[in-house]
Order: structure tokens, then C-alpha cells, then sequence
């Protein structure tokens, strides 16, 4: 990279080598108008000359270099995916915006490969997290001006990908375990949480059962609504260690697989997850009635989202995994942001 100086007409195109600062006596201002690494345009000649100046110190790329704005937007073309547009470059940066609401998805160990390169700076949300139209999920600069072609390509032949999954309009079936709900001496509260969680989603409850606590009572409900169009079908209560709870045999005699029983979150940690098919069936803890935030929250948005998460995936929730009992959960992942 070289610097030179040249007339205006010769600088269109060219790169500034530093800011350029413009002070008005009228209105007292003084700032910098065009910023170091400014590509000169045509529309700018006049406002240069308006600042006294007829010369500019300007850059040249070398045959091998590449400008950050380039850069930047090369980069952000490669790793923009479905439901995100990206922004132009403005000082170096472009940001990627989420176009719809839904669940971001991206591998984060290709972001960590692209910041191997100490000239990268690629920042996101973490993988996983909801987002709404309009958030900002990930932005990405270099820190010099320019960089090496070379380190483009490794950067662009790394593959990162981010995208946004839409959430589907799930049908979801109710089982609430417990005679004592059943025989209404307590009153059930979770129905009127769980319709406001699903809702969020675009889901739909198709019914409520009230199985009590024998086991193929619970069988038959969880099958009643798999057969009726339901999509995810939750239990709830039942999943601890006591004689009478049946929950987790229940949804593994209606499933074909088991995805995992216990999740390393709390509260929670006795939440399950099995298939039947494509359908989901989760045993839900009864501190989901109870608490606001649960590992319920960090598993809705991805069966929503159609990525249901794996047994090794779910091993890793255990770091970042303890609601913290402070105004608001800071959980990466929790999933509404709400006071515990």
C-alpha cells in the first residue's frame, strides 16, 4: 500500500489516507467529513473543494490487497443465508440483519476459524438465540485498512453460513399427569403458560388431557393426539422418581426414540424428549409451572424451529445452563428474557 498526492479529478476512485476534517464558524461545527479509507467519489469534488482543497493524499492497493469495505462485503456475501440480509459497509463494517423472526443457526467453530486471522473481526449472538426482524445477529470488519487477498480467500474457504429458521405452526396436544389435578383438588396452571409460550411460535393447542397417573392412561393420551394431527404433544408433571410417576415410561412406550431423559439445566434437569416419527413428545417437569424460565424455554424455540437438538448437543447445555436469580435471566440461550 502506497500513498501519493493527486489533483481532485485525479483522486475519484482513489482511497483517503486520513480523515479530513471540515470546520464551519457559522454553525460551529467541526468534524470529520470523510473518514480515513473513504473511496472518493464524484459526488464528493464539490464538497472537498468547499473545504479549501484542491490536492489529496491518497492510497494505493497493491496488486495482492484488498480494501476493507471490499473485504468486509466479499465476506459478508459468502457467510448470508436465508432469512438475513446484509448491510453495506460503512467505516470497514457490515452487520447481518435478521429479515424475519425465527432461530439463528450457525456453526460457531467456523467463526472461531475466521478469527484465527488476528486482521478479522467477525462478532455474533450465539448460535440458537431468537431473534426478531430488524435485530442485528452478527457483524464483521478487518482491523487494517486492507488486507492480504490470501487472507480473504481463507477467510471466504472457511464455509461459515448463518442463517434464520423460520418457526413452523406446530400442533400441540396437552397431558397433564397427577390425580390430584385430575380429581380438580389443585387447579392446573400450566394450560394458560403453555398456549402464551406456544403462541409466540405461531402454534396452536389442539386440546388439553387430564390423564392422572396411571401409565397407559398417559400412553393412550400422548396416542390420542398423535393419531388427531398433533405435531409435539407435552407431558407434563410426572418425570421425577416417586411410585406414582408413570411420565417417562408413558412417552417411551409411545415413542420409537428417545432423544435424551434428564438435560444439564436448571431448573428443570428432569426435562425428556422422544419421536414418534417426525412428531416430538417431551415430559416436562413440574417446576415448569412453577418458574417462569426453564429448560423447557431452551428446548421449544428448536422444535419449533424444526432442529431438534441431539444427546451431545444437549450435554453442552450445562455451561451457561444455570438460570441466574437476578432481575433478568442472562442466559444466552433463555429464550424470553424474563424476570426469574
Amino acid at each position: 500500500m502506497r500513498k501519493k498526492t493527486v489533483s481532485l479529478d485525479q483522486a475519484i476512485g482513489h482511497i483517503l489516507s486520513h480523515d479530513l476534517t471540515k470546520i464551519d464558524v457559522k454553525t460551529g461545527f467541526k468534524g470529520a467529513i470523510f473518514k480515513k479509507g473513504h473511496v472518493v467519489g464524484q459526488d464528493d469534488i464539490e464538497t472537498l473543494r468547499s473545504m479549501g482543497r484542491e490536492h489529496l493524499t491518497i492510497l494505493e492497493l497493491e496488486e495482492d490487497e484488498v480494501h476493507e469495505d471490499d473485504a468486509a462485503s466479499a465476506l459478508g456475501s459468502a457467510i448470508c443465508g436465508r432469512g438475513l440480509k446484509l448491510t453495506a459497509p460503512s467505516e470497514g463494517r457490515c452487520n447481518l440483519i435478521a429479515d424475519f423472526g425465527g432461530l439463528l443457526y450457525f456453526d460457531p467453530d467456523k467463526v472461531h476459524l475466521i478469527n484465527c486471522d488476528s486482521d478479522w473481526v467477525v462478532v455474533t449472538l450465539y448460535p440458537y438465540t431468537m431473534v426478531e426482524p430488524g435485530d442485528i445477529v452478527a457483524g464483521f470488519r478487518i482491523l487494517p485498512l486492507v488486507i492480504k487477498k490470501a487472507q480473504l480467500e481463507r477467510a471466504l474457504h472457511v464455509g461459515a453460513k448463518f442463517e434464520v429458521r423460520a418457526y413452523k405452526p406446530l400442533k400441540v396436544g396437552l397431558v397433564t399427569t397427577g390425580r390430584e389435578i385430575k380429581s380438580g383438588m389443585i387447579e392446573d396452571a400450566f394450560r394458560p403458560k403453555l398456549e402464551r409460550k406456544i403462541a409466540y411460535f405461531g402454534g396452536s393447542l389442539l386440546g388439553q388431557n387430564m390423564a392422572g397417573d396411571d401409565l397407559f392412561e398417559i400412553e393412550e393420551a400422548i396416542r390420542n393426539f398423535l393419531d388427531s394431527g398433533a405435531d409435539l404433544v407435552i407431558c407434563t408433571g410426572g418425570m421425577s422418581v416417586d411410585a406414582d410417576d408413570n411420565t417417562p415410561r408413558a412417552i417411551a412406550q409411545a415413542c420409537d426414540e428417545i432423544k435424551f431423559k434428564g438435560i444439564p439445566a436448571l431448573p428443570g434437569s428432569m426435562l425428556m424428549v422422544g419421536m414418534k416419527g417426525q412428531k416430538v413428545i417431551i415430559g416436562a417437569p413440574a417446576c415448569v409451572v412453577h418458574d417462569e424460565w426453564t429448560s423447557l424455554d431452551l428446548i421449544l424455540p428448536r422444535i419449533f424451529a424444526g432442529t431438534i437438538p441431539s444427546f451431545d448437543e444437549v450435554r453442552k447445555f450445562g455451561v451457561g445452563g444455570l438460570c441466574r436469580r437476578c432481575e433478568v435471566c442472562t442466559f444466552p440461550n433463555c429464550s424470553f428474557g424474563v424476570k426469574a
